[in-house]
């Protein structure tokens, strides 16, 4: 299978360029510092004041449920901006999915908890947790589309990686919040308000928003297709999309490594220490916010990388890398060392990193402009919600049912099999690697 999305050449000023990177960055950090932060509080607090059960396991597993509903939402955000971006442009893609998601996390810093309301209080949660999933699923593919579609032929995989460094800061952010609150107040003054203080920092997304309304425009890639448009009006793009659904399948099933891996390592494994082994909280959130800046600059690296030994060799590294790796993960966590935790999460997060880096360019030149906002977009959220949103979930119903974490280690290598299959199908090579 050969890429069909060529990119027009790049006649932006490098002016340009600064501002749309760094809106992109700027968006994908608060972002997925919101996601990052329900997904922390699943693991610590959700499944006491939201899910209360009769065993620790069934409430951790409760909690987690509502971690994978936001992840139901995704596809229906690529799908209601993935249809705003390629037909209305971009930037109103990308702002209306901020707004969504700083009004989603500021909301559930507000909640009142099931002591207060009873059941309407985990209801709301789930309300919630749907519209940031809805919200991430736009703010994806409105940033990477931007940055990627205003860089220079040479330089799409850097540009489509920096976007990316958004998302291991918006990490690093949450983590250091959670590492503070812990570190500063009780227990139970965690457990009663200390937890709301992230989410109701999410009203600082709103300056991001004004900035990008102000200093950004489209992409020059968007611009031809409105003239397209204004001459042949076509149908949806997501109908587009579904008509020849293999490159959507190929994302996919591309991808399910690289989320599994990330979501595993970075949420997973914090429940695994902190509940199974004894591990304090602050160890463990550490241990995963020094390993998102590991993450971050192996996207950098595997981005450029890809600019010169094309996007498939970089990416097939990772996803072997992920899968040899999976089988070092517990047995290092289960030392109780800080060190070896340490090296056990970055070392995993290297590995995604190897596959985010070449990833996104690589699939946004797997469409044609007019509909790549939609296919990509769709692609990376549906297997989002296959990998990312049910790995920290499986991962706990894995090892209360088998006993043994060398089911996760097998788990994790499955995804890497179903990944290397379709990566074969790719003619990404590197001579063909700007497509």
């Amino acid at each position: 299978m050969s890429v069909q999305g060529r990119t027009a050449p790049s006649v932006v000023k490098p002016k340009r360029r600064g501002k749309v990177l760094t809106a992109a960055i700027a968006a994908q950090s608060i972002e997925y510092y919101d996601f990052l932060i329900y997904g922390t509080a699943a693991s610590l607090v959700f499944n006491r004041e939201f899910f209360p059960s009769t065993t620790p396991a069934a409430g951790v597993l409760a909690a987690f449920a509502t971690f994978a509903v936001g992840f139901a939402g995704r596809p229906v955000g690529a799908a209601l901006f993935g249809h705003i971006g390629d037909r209305f442009g971009r930037k109103p893609a990308l702002l209306g999915s901020t707004v969504a998601m700083a009004v989603a996390t500021t909301l559930v810093g507000l909640l009142p908890t099931f002591a207060s309301i009873g059941v309407l209080a985990p209801v709301l949660l789930v309300l919630l947790r749907v519209v940031q999933g809805i919200a991430v699923g736009g703010v994806w593919g409105g940033a990477t589309l931007l940055a990627v579609e205003h860089a220079p032929a040479n330089r799409r995989g850097l540009h489509g990686a920096l976007p990316q460094l958004g998302i291991f800061a918006g990490m690093v952010l949450g983590s250091l919040v959670y590492v503070v609150l812990t570190g500063v107040l009780t227990h139970d003054e965690f457990t009663a308000w200390g937890w709301r203080v992230p989410f109701l920092l999410g009203v600082l997304m709103f300056p991001v928003v004004l900035y990008i309304h102000r200093y950004i425009e489209d992409s020059p890639d968007f611009r031809t297709v409105e003239e397209k448009l204004a001459a042949k009006p076509r149908r949806s793009p997501v109908v587009e999309v579904m008509r020849r659904p293999k490159q959507l399948l190929l994302v996919i099933l591309i991808f399910l490594p690289a989320t599994i891996t990330f979501y595993a390592t970075a949420t997973g494994l914090l429940d695994y220490g902190v509940r199974d082994l004894g591990i304090a909280k602050g160890t463990m959130l550490t241990a995963v916010m020094f390993s998102m800046i590991a993450t971050g600059v192996s996207t950098v690296v595997c981005g450029r990388l890809s600019d010169t030994l094309g996007r498939r060799p970089v990416y097939v590294a990772g996803v072997i890398l992920a899968g040899a790796w999976s089988f070092a993960l517990f047995p290092l966590t289960d030392t109780k060392n800080f060190w070896c935790i340490l090296l056990a999460i970055v070392v995993g997060q290297i590995a995604v990193g190897a596959m985010f880096g070449p990833g996104v360019t690589m699939f946004a030149e797997m469409f044609s402009s007019d509909v790549r906002f939609s296919g990509a977009s769709l692609g990376v959220q549906f297997a989002n919600i296959l990998g990312g949103g049910l790995a920290p979930f499986i991962m706990v119903a894995l090892i209360e049912s088998t006993g043994t974490t060398l089911a996760v280690s097998g788990y994790i290598v499955a995804a890497c099999v179903l990944s290397l299959i379709p990566l074969t199908m790719l003619s990404l090579t590197s001579k063909q690697k700007q497509a």
